[in-house]
């Protein structure tokens, strides 16, 4: 399954302006419903045409702007399709579908870019997470999302500990490098220190090849999430988790692992006992954010509203921090950066865009974080809440 990360949407969010086609289709993987799946797919793509023509174009244009994702319409693409949702994207530079493993409303947006807010769910409380897997003869390394589970291939990681001590030229007997404490400037490769057991010679060689071992994982994570923030959950065997904590440098490495043998798990066992222990932490980070926005909403300070007509001006010009919004719901209208002027249409208008989206998309685009969430999770019963830097 190729499910869209945050640096595709920003990429997606980055394109050239023009006429961008945004299509959003619940998918049916089994039942009698299957059947109907390639009939709405044509109705979808028809809309799509009309708004391509509205927007100006010729009849001739938008058919050829449209055919890549015409051509998907085959059996063998809804034979093997198996999720819930289908995301398209087309514009003149760029064709791309998603598989989503949630569902949503039909949908379809024609604008001068990508409309986003229906994958946003993706990004928070379905974040994504990493486990792993640790034992001294295999380790293996995921990235997961709420729904799904995939084994990533990492540069540099060993696959076992002969294999890394063979490879670290670096190693010496009895002694080798520490790591710097948590939240030091630099990594494990550049602090020398040395490690000093207790107990009989042969434990504490071991247990030191163990700990040079995990170092070594480290320095290869270190370079595959050296920008990321998702958490990482450690799997192995009890003896082996605290010794990793020891070599680990990366900040947001869950306190809860799992327990034993990860050898014998599946991928789907990893994920059925990982997602627990990360969905705590994705639903805390968004309590915070609501108990934030309670505490400085209504206040002198001036750095949290709901007001749409405040927020859209402020994610446009870098002042949004933190953003909630509701998923399955546009405010259409348009925002005139000249004059900060937001205008709001109860009916969507020719040039119209979401401007729920529109505030989401510049907030991702300008570093701030978007929670994407059921209208009810949205205090006082409005549509966007915003938390301001200044």
């Amino acid at each position: 399954m190729q499910l869209i990360s945050k640096e595709e949407i920003k990429k997606l969010l980055e394109q050239p302006k023009g006429n961008c086609v945004s299509i959003y289709m619940p998918t049916h993987p089994a039942g009698p419903e299957v059947r109907q799946d390639p009939i709405r797919f044509k109705n979808l793509i028809r809309e799509a045409e009309a708004r391509l023509i509205d927007a100006g174009l010729e009849e001739k244009q938008a058919t050829e702007l449209l055919q890549k994702a015409t051509k998907l319409d085959t059996p063998d693409f809804w034979e093997q399709w198996g999720e819930q949702g289908l995301a398209i994207f087309i514009s003149e530079d760029i064709f791309q579908y998603y598989n989503l493993p949630f569902n949503f409303q039909e949908l379809v947006v024609v604008t001068d870019r990508f409309h986003v807010k229906p994958l946003l769910p993706i990004l928070n409380g379905n974040g994504r997470f990493y486990v792993l897997a640790l034992s001294q003869k295999d380790v293996r390394f995921f990235e997961g999302t709420r729904y799904s589970i995939d084994e990533v291939e990492v540069e540099n990681l060993p696959k076992s500990l002969d294999e890394a001590l063979q490879r670290d030229e670096t190693a010496k007997e009895g002694q080798f490098r520490i790591a710097t404490p948590k939240g030091g400037t630099a990594n494990s490769f550049v602090q020398p220190g040395s490690f000093h057991g207790q107990g009989s010679p042969d434990r504490d060689k071991h247990q030191e090849d163990i700990l040079q071992f995990f170092y070594i994982i480290d320095g290869a994570l270190h370079e595959k999430l050296r920008s990321q923030k998702a958490p990482l959950v450690i799997a192995g065997v009890d003896y082996l988790l605290p010794l990793y904590r020891q070599a680990n440098t990366y900040q947001h490495l869950m306190e809860e692992g799992i327990t034993g043998n990860p050898e014998i798990l599946s991928a789907k066992e990893l994920h059925d006992q990982a997602w627990p222990i990360v969905e705590a932490d994705f639903q805390k980070s968004q309590q915070d954010v609501l108990e934030r926005f309670h505490e400085l909403f209504g206040g002198d300070t001036g750095k949290a509203t709901n007001n749409l007509q405040e927020i859209i001006p402020a994610a446009y010009y870098q002042r949004v921090d933190s953003l909630l919004v509701t998923v399955g719901q546009q405010q259409w209208g348009l925002f005139d950066p000249s004059s900060e002027t937001v205008y709001l249409h109860e009916e969507k208008e020719t040039g119209d865009e979401d401007l729920l989206d529109f505030a989401a998309a510049h907030t991702l685009l300008n570093g701030g974080t978007v929670y994407a969430v059921p209208p009810e999770q949205v205090p006082y019963s409005t549509p966007i809440a915003a938390i301001f830097r200044y």
